[in-house]
């Protein structure tokens, strides 16, 4: 009974956590189609998060009818003269002085302005979400030097202090973090190593833990790893039986496995020694040159018993970087659907509203910052999907309007018609073979 309690417990969490990402995402993506629209001249009769039945509504100053309806799984904004909910058709027939306000009668430049808005406004969302952790988190300085120090496993002694700056490793020396990173490649496999640091204004020789022990620092939503109940900050001591040190030794047994079940030993703060039981899951991993196919866990690591003194980074420099994270988001997705499409890596690669429910509660479940940051990825990804040059999405639209630019008229209304019959058949082809994936794929 407390197993199904739990379970139900988890399930309606996943489910919470999917609706709250969803209705921001969709709000943030309508809002853009909104409020460019407006600027333009189009008028919005409703604004609606969820579809079906209304249970609350507000009507503004414009007219626009503001409501929230019972199914939370996606929302729409209808402009005047729309005869559904995707803005798609001919339209219904208005007044002809009001003939401007609608999406149909507006100009070529404000019709594609505000189609495109959406999509852009996902994106934006993305980048000033990376933006603020940029801003929050700051960036490790060019100076080596430590920040924090965190809690280590009882048998790793950690006698480096915050402000120390790291000089080397053992026998190698370090001026950038790039090369401590590097010095695993010629120091010897220990828990311990010496650290030569300046402390005070001198130089001391300290005892400190490997520079990239096998501590977790991300845990991927809906792998092995999460499944197992792993979390970021676990350190993995042991793998079916035999010790392990450094990240790389965990990343060699998880792959000498060969997919076969594997018994972690772990230790986490405040708990102690914990053991876990998981089975790696083969996963296509994009190499230089296409995809390579790898057994993983779903973990990221090697960041030592520290934390990097950081800088702060400027509103520029942050919007910066998080233009080139949720480019490189726009980049992945484009790359990965064309392996699948031309048979790189397995169609099992395409999730359905399940996964992306199940990765969206794990999020959550991880902590409110790694929530806002899946909520990111999430809203680049769906502002990419919706530009696929697909009638009924955004992308669809504007392959009409750059047809109407070309050849100095929009295509038919039986054209229109059939072209979108034929897009809402494979985007709903596209849903039902996700949820296939979610279900029977392993």
């Amino acid at each position: 009974m407390t197993e199904i309690f739990a379970q139900t417990g988890s399930t309606l969490w996943t489910l919470a956590s999917f609706v709250v990402a969803l209705a921001v995402i969709v709000t943030v993506h309508e809002y853009g189609h909104y409020i460019v629209g407006r600027w333009s001249g189009i008028r919005a009769e409703i604004f609606s998060i969820g579809f079906g039945p209304r249970l609350a509504a507000r009507r503004d100053r414009r007219g626009t009818l503001w409501q929230v309806a019972a199914l939370p799984l996606g929302g729409y904004v209808r402009f005047l003269g729309d005869d559904n909910a995707a803005s798609a058709g001919p339209g219904l027939a208005v007044d002809p002085a009001l003939r401007r306000q609608t999406l149909q009668g507006a100009p070529l430049w404000a019709r594609f302005a505000t189609l495109l808005a959406g999509p852009v406004f996902n994106f934006i969302l993305s980048i000033l979400v990376f933006g603020g952790f940029a801003i929050f988190q700051g960036l490790p300085a060019d100076e080596v030097r430590i920040g924090a120090v965190t809690n280590a496993p009882p048998a790793i002694e950690n006698q480096l202090q915050p402000g120390d700056r790291i000089l080397a490793v053992g026998d190698v020396p370090v001026e950038t973090w790039s090369e401590l990173g590097a010095a695993i490649d010629v120091l010897p496999v220990a828990r311990q190593q010496s650290w030569q640091v300046e402390r005070d204004g001198g130089v001391v020789t300290v005892t400190g833990p490997d520079p990239m022990p096998a501590r977790i620092s991300g845990v991927a939503p809906r792998s092995a790893a999460a499944d197992a109940g792993i979390r970021a900050g676990d350190v993995v001591l042991a793998i079916d039986g035999q010790p392990v040190t450094r990240f790389t030794q965990m990343r060699d047994a998880v792959e000498a496995a060969e997919g076969e079940p594997l018994q972690l030993r772990l230790w986490r703060e405040g708990a102690g020694e914990i053991k876990v039981k998981l089975r790696p899951k083969l996963s296509d991993l994009p190499v230089e040159g296409g995809f390579e196919q790898r057994w993983l866990i779903g973990v990221t690591g090697g960041e030592s018993f520290f934390t990097p003194q950081t800088r702060s980074v400027g509103p520029l420099e942050a919007l910066l970087l998080g233009a080139s994270q949720t480019w490189g988001i726009i980049v992945s997705s484009l790359t990965g659907l064309w392996a699948m499409i031309s048979g790189q890596i397995g169609t099992c690669n395409l999730g359905g509203a399940i996964s992306i429910a199940e990765s969206t509660g794990q999020a959550a479940s991880a902590g409110g910052a790694n929530f806002l940051w899946w909520i990111a990825v999430l809203s680049a990804a769906i502002g990419f999907l919706n530009l696929l040059p697909i009638p009924v999405l955004d992308g669809g639209h504007l392959v009409f309007y750059a047809y109407e630019a070309v050849r100095g008229r929009p295509p038919s209304d039986k054209a229109l018609s059939v072209l979108t019959a034929i897009g809402m058949a494979a985007v709903l082809s596209l849903m039902l073979f996700g949820l296939s994936n979610d279900l029977f794929c392993p």
